[in-house]
């Protein structure tokens, strides 16, 4: 018998690509509802006690609201909004961080940010093997397509003088770093500087290193090749063993869905400075594919069906 599944919030970008994923796949019927009845609330409230499993394509607090909603039923929710990830008796849904197991048994699943995903798969697997102290202040720069910013951030950037770069949480401030910080298990936030550049997706976090700043004194060989080994085995994260072989990462314009993410550690031998990056799609990864990821977990499912790798 097929699961149900119930996207809360279907008509939104992220919502709208994990329908896509899902539509062709036997083994779930999806809960639609009307366009008039959408975002009435006890409409929801009947879909979300239907089904067996809520995806949650909302802002914070309307995925509160469909929470709510769902009081009393057997319904496990992944909510991709910013609301639950460091929220108490929430499974954090990045499976290579926190286990397959963790989130195959859970109720409640909090999808990761795009950015923190990026920056969490760099950073996370060092603090725990004790080569980054977790009271290393780090720098992240994040370049995200604009589709991350939701459908007004999409006519500005599809509009006639559309930006050609975009900077901002200039002061400082950011939804996604207490995530960044609780899931890395750093004593404070890095300095983030995110940005958005005019393709429709695609990411690159970038997390510049010295070997001053390890814990050991480790140069980024052995920096790949501690992540190298706690990837191993992955079929969605992948840990480059080569810096690109022509010196230069690309976001394009017409690039297609992808659910992975590719890890680099760029640098020289006898060299202090390296590089971490991570290049995902903000639409695949650092949203909807990672969402598919953990339901397919939760429904006792391969882990890696309907993704594009």
């Amino acid at each position: 018998m097929a699961h149900k599944v119930f996207i809360d919030g279907a008509a939104g970008t992220t919502g709208l690509e994990i329908r896509d994923r899902l539509a062709p796949r036997s083994e779930f019927e999806l809960l639609m509802l009307d366009d008039d009845r959408r975002k009435d609330p006890s409409a929801r409230q009947e879909a979300l006690h239907e089904a067996d499993f809520a995806i949650l394509c909302l802002h914070d607090d309307a995925a509160r609201e469909a929470v709510a909603l769902a009081e009393g039923s057997k319904v496990r929710i992944i909510d991709a909004s910013t609301a639950h990830r460091v929220a108490p008796g929430w499974t954090y849904g990045f499976p290579e961080l926190i286990g397959r197991d963790a989130i195959a048994n859970a109720r409640l699943v909090s999808n990761p940010g795009c950015y923190p995903t990026g920056f969490l798969a760099l950073v996370a697997p060092l603090v725990r093997a004790g080569i980054l102290s977790m009271e290393q202040p780090l720098i992240c720069y994040g370049f995200s397509g604009y589709s991350g910013g939701g459908k007004a951030l999409i006519e500005r950037f599809e509009a006639p003088g559309a930006p050609a770069f975009r900077s901002y949480a200039l002061g400082v401030e950011h939804k996604h770093l207490p995530e960044m910080a609780e899931y890395a298990e750093l004593a404070m936030p890095p300095t983030f500087a995110p940005s958005v550049v005019p393709a429709y997706r695609g990411m690159i976090v970038d997390v510049p290193l010295t070997v001053h700043d390890t814990a050991n004194g480790y140069g980024h060989e052995k920096v790949r090749a501690a992540l190298t080994d706690f990837y191993r085995g992955s079929s969605v994260v992948t840990v480059a063993q080569e810096p690109p072989g022509d010196g230069e990462l690309l976001l394009t314009t017409d690039a297609a869905g992808w659910d992975g993410m590719e890890l680099f550690v760029i640098g020289k031998a006898g060299d202090h400075d390296m590089r971490l990056i991570a290049r995902l799609d903000n639409l695949g990864k650092g949203a909807s594919g990672a969402a598919v990821q953990n339901l397919n977990l939760m429904a006792g499912l391969s882990e890696t069906a309907g993704l594009a790798l």
